[in-house]
């Protein structure tokens, strides 16, 4: 029981801080494809839940401690701004499973002026759709890496 337990929030920590370490936690683990999808899911809304909800402060105090005295304007951060005013916050959704971390989605999705709604919804949308897909993908090619 405590193992299933332990195994379970690998899959939830480590979906709140890297989305795929989810997946990969889950399939090294061999929970099952239900197990792995909903505790991933759960671990990156969360995150999104409460960089979104807990306001500004925390925001700036996360900014602040990982970019103290970095360039504003750098090729990433050009790019960061060319993806949200193409795509809006539906491209950072889709990206932050992808390429970017739960945190630094939910931070940029909020700096750039995302609604809290738009936000939960798009991110809600985005953890399903990577979540099945890095499931699926390591439930079946698992076996070639655990």
């Amino acid at each position: 029981m405590l193992e299933e337990i332990l195994n379970y929030g690998a899959v939830f920590f480590g979906s709140m801080f890297k989305f795929v370490l989810g997946p990969v936690y889950g399939a090294a683990a061999e929970l099952s494809f239900f197990e792995t999808f909903i505790f991933s899911f759960l671990g990156m809304m969360t995150t999104v839940t409460i960089f979104t909800f807990l306001g500004d402060s925390l925001r700036e105090k996360m900014v602040a401690f990982f970019r103290k005295d970095k360039k504003l304007f750098t090729p990433r951060n050009r790019k960061l701004v060319r993806v949200w005013n193409k795509y809006g916050i539906i491209g950072v959704a889709f990206l932050t499973p992808l390429l970017l971390s739960p945190v630094a989605g939910a931070i940029i999705a909020n700096s750039f002026g995302g609604s809290k709604k738009k936000i939960l919804t798009y991110m809600a949308a985005s953890a399903c759709f990577w979540g099945i897909a890095y499931t699926v993908i390591l439930n079946f090619f698992g076996n070639i890496f655990f």
